[in-house]
Formats: C-alpha cells, structure tokens, sequence
C-alpha cells in the first residue's frame, strides 16, 4: 500500500505536513531537511521542484526556487539526491512541481524515477483535472503514484466530487485563491469555506494549506481538516537558521504562538 494511503489510514487528524524547495538554501540540503522535518515530527513532506515561473507561489516561495535553480537544481539533480532516501527516511513524500518540468523530463520516466527513489506522490498545481483524468492519471496509476489534486474556494462541488471520485490519498485544499504566503489569521469567508469542504463528506482526507504562519491559524485549519500544509514560514526559516534542525524547531515554536 502507499505510503499516503497508509498515513491517513493511521491517523484521521492533526497530520502535519511540510514544504521545502529543493536546492534551497544550498544545493545539497535535500537530505539534511528530510531528516530534520522527520525527527522534528512531520508525517508528510512535500519537496518542491523549482521552477522559473511558478504562478501559484507568492514571493517566498519564488525566491527560493530562483536561489534553488542558480545552485544548480534541477529534476535529474533531485532524483539523484533521492536515490538512497528510503534507507534513512520512512514518512510519505510528495514532490510538488510545474507540469511543464514532468512533461520535459517525460512523464512516464517522472512516475518511473519516483517509483525508484520511493517517492510516493505528486502535486501539479497547473495540471487540469481533465487533462490528468484523459493523459495521467493511467500512467500514474501504473506506477502507483499518488497525483494530488488542488481545490480552492472557487471549485464547484460538481467539480470537487469528481476529483474526490477520481484520485487517491489526499485533496489539497488551498485556503485562498491568492498565491502563498504566512497570514496571521483566517478571516470568516475562509472558515465558510473550510465549513462547506468539511460537510461534503468526501471520501478522501483533506490537508489545508496556504497561509499557515502560527498557532491561530494553525488551530483553525485543523478543526475542519485531517491535517495543515505549512510552506512559506518554513522556506524563510531555512533562509535565516543555520542548520535544518533550527528551522524545525523555530517553525514549532512560532506555531504555538
């Protein structure tokens, strides 16, 4: 069974996954955060693949893939970082990337390398539900990758029952049609949204993501979710700590805030 399926098959709340861009702060620190956010307590990580015009990050986020592909990161890279992960590292791991970088590197050899490195997801934020459902989802399926599909506030219930009807592991339920970035709190059209998502009953756990930067919203997020994404306040404590470890920690403590 995969890894995800396993996770939230285990433990119905308060999962707390992480996100990190690869090459960044230094080329060769994919490893190193892996381990760190694995000690420090997360159940899922999300390792971004950077890209030159990632459209759903906000400046955070850009900034460090910008840094990230002048370290020299790229897909190949990656894989090659994560060709012995699974010897050290045992929760899920997702990466999250731009289509147009699996479909350069070739989807099928995408799924294949994921399968070998022990890479057990994907989400691709600008890949259409029905281009996925008629072009990938077949393929994926074949090697038993997990692709994550987004929802926002502006995702129909039509649509969202399809995606939950069609796709396995977790629904991405982004707080904002805003690209990322920390907020200090959730306001009610948000808490409206997470209320509406929460009483549909799908079939497949939601993680909420976008915006979390502290206890507040930490806590809300996870009154009407399996668990909370933290992405942005993540990426600019690696940028001022000096080791992964640090960044942990310091994320941990500004979450009890």
């Amino acid at each position: 069974m995969n890894r995800i399926n396993i996770l939230f098959n285990n433990k119905q709340s308060n999962i707390f996954s992480v996100y990190f861009c690869a090459g960044h702060p230094t080329l060769d620190s994919t490893a190193d955060t892996l381990r760190a956010l694995q000690e420090g307590g997360a159940d899922l990580v999300e390792i971004g693949v950077p890209f030159s015009d990632p459209m759903a990050d906000g400046p955070t986020i850009q900034s460090a893939a910008t840094r990230a592909l002048k370290n020299g990161m790229t897909l190949k890279t990656l894989f090659a970082q994560l060709k012995d992960i699974r010897k050290t590292i045992d929760i899920p791991l997702i990466l999250m990337g731009y289509l147009n970088v699996f479909y350069q590197y070739g989807f099928e050899n995408f799924c294949r390398s994921c399968r070998e490195c022990g890479i057990d997801g994907a989400i691709i934020p600008d890949l259409p539900f029905d281009v996925y459902m008629k072009d990938y989802k077949a393929i994926a399926d074949s090697y038993g990758i997990r692709i994550v599909m987004l929802i926002t506030p502006e995702t129909s219930d039509e649509r969202i029952r399809l995606i939950d009807e069609h796709t396995d592991g977790f629904i991405y339920e982004v707080s904002t049609n805003a690209t990322t970035g920390a907020q200090n709190r959730y306001s009610s059209e948000t808490i409206d949204y997470f209320k509406r998502i929460a009483g549909m009953k799908l079939k497949n756990p939601t993680l909420i993501g976008f915006g979390i930067s502290n206890k507040a919203t930490l806590t809300a997020a996870r009154c009407y979710a399996a668990g909370t994404i933290v992405g942005s306040k993540f990426v600019k404590l690696l940028e001022t700590s000096a080791t992964p470890q640090e960044a942990v920690e310091r994320l941990r403590q500004d979450l009890e805030k």
